[in-house]
């Protein structure tokens, strides 16, 4: 008989992992200013959650590489940070290219898995990294972009945040031009990091499949981050998914109501949140005191099975935000995992062909998708020229 191990093996032999969201990108410039010298991702490292050989034990075969910058930064330091962030993933693509494609294209994803590499494709985590410019959008798209998070933790002019104050009730009459033009030229429209009336607003002007690259059920925990089932509900008719994240305080309450008690502590204090550069040391501090409870898998396994049961398992997939977060469940710690994980899920019940639209063929059907609707749009409709000024005002 097959133990579970073995049978999640054979699994990922033929639907690997496609994770929606790592962020070692950021994790380079912050460590070592992208010196590959000095972070040789070929090794194992000690500094990160993530290097070659522990895809490859994790069972990854298509990875998005977040090119996040921060979102403080406005204005042409974002476009050039961005640009930063691109550079290095094709630098890092290009020196480890025995493990590594970069893919900018469905046809890219499969030539990849039959070279047995691991298909690369990058997503920027916000839309201030276009400085409300659709030509810098298209730029972006031209570098090899497959999807642009239409916010980060703070509103950008034309979108809403969902951790940021509403401004504008979710998109802006030039937020939804961006939105169609993501459209036209291939681009997946991530609604990670926005707000719920900003996925509704995407959702009502998209005409191709949306993605969350990394969230969960707000259902399941209380967190502004994580996806409304009546947004869930809308995935199959738009068909689109929602890749469950990891991130402790978005997928356990517990954690979600300490992180809460804490970000008040640090108020208390002068420090911010969102200010990481100082947060990150209090947060540390503040655990020697309050210790953090727990996330583990089972907190990840009750979201899996909650936008399975009201989005359906053709639209859920899995974005763990490695090296986007300094804690993760449990069991989860690495992206070596995920096969944890998908043990987990065969232990519940979940079939092998469900465990297989999981991990890889929801993800290749939504960029199918994409591909798709761009192919007829570039056909009937030309470049936007709109600008922000022209349709919101001043």
């Amino acid at each position: 008989m097959t133990s579970t191990p073995q049978r999640i093996s054979a699994l990922l032999d033929t639907h690997p992992v496609w994770d929606g969201h790592n962020d070692l990108p950021w994790a380079a410039r912050e460590q070592v200013d992208y010196d590959l010298d000095r972070l040789d991702v070929a090794a194992p490292l000690t500094t990160t959650h993530t290097d070659i050989p522990r895809l490859r034990r994790g069972g990854v075969g298509a990875q998005f590489w977040s090119v996040y910058v921060d979102a403080k930064w406005a204005g042409e330091r974002a476009v050039t940070a961005t640009l930063e962030q691109v550079d290095f993933v094709r630098t890092m693509t290009s020196r480890y290219a025995g493990e590594l494609a970069l893919a900018f294209t469905v046809a890219d994803v499969r030539a990849a898995q039959a070279d047995g590499r691991i298909a690369s494709l990058m997503g920027a985590e916000g839309g201030h990294s276009i400085d409300s410019s659709l030509g810098a959008l298209r730029m972006l798209h031209e570098l090899g972009l497959r999807y642009m998070t239409l916010t980060h933790n703070d509103n950008v002019p034309w979108a809403d945040s969902a951790t940021d104050e509403p401004a504008l009730g979710g998109l802006s009459p030039f937020g939804r031009e961006v939105v169609r033009e993501m459209n036209r030229i291939g681009m997946a429209v991530d609604l990670s990091h926005v707000s719920a009336d900003t996925m509704r607003h995407a959702l009502e002007t998209t005409e191709a499949p949306v993605m969350f690259s990394h969230s969960s059920a707000r259902t399941v925990c209380d967190h502004p981050r994580n996806v409304p089932d009546d947004v869930l509900a809308q995935l199959p008719a738009n068909g689109g998914l929602c890749m469950v994240t990891f991130v402790p305080k978005f997928v356990s309450q517990a954690v979600r109501e300490w992180d809460l008690e804490a970000a008040d502590a640090a108020a208390a204090e002068g420090i911010h949140w969102a200010d990481y550069t100082a947060y990150e040391p209090f947060i540390e501090r503040h655990r020697q005191v309050h210790p953090q409870p727990e996330a583990t898998i089972d907190d990840v396994v009750a979201h899996l099975e909650h936008v399975r049961e009201v989005a359906g398992v053709d639209h859920i997939g899995l974005g763990g935000d490695y090296d986007g977060v300094s804690q993760l469940p449990t069991g989860l710690e690495d992206v070596s995992t995920y096969p944890r994980l998908l043990e987990a899920l065969a232990e519940g019940g979940w079939s092998d062909a469900d465990l297989g639209k999981l991990t890889w063929s929801n993800t290749l059907r939504v960029l199918d998708g994409v591909e798709a609707v761009s192919r007829d749009l570039i056909a009937t409709r030309r470049p936007s020229t709109a600008r922000i000024e022209d349709l919101d005002g001043e």
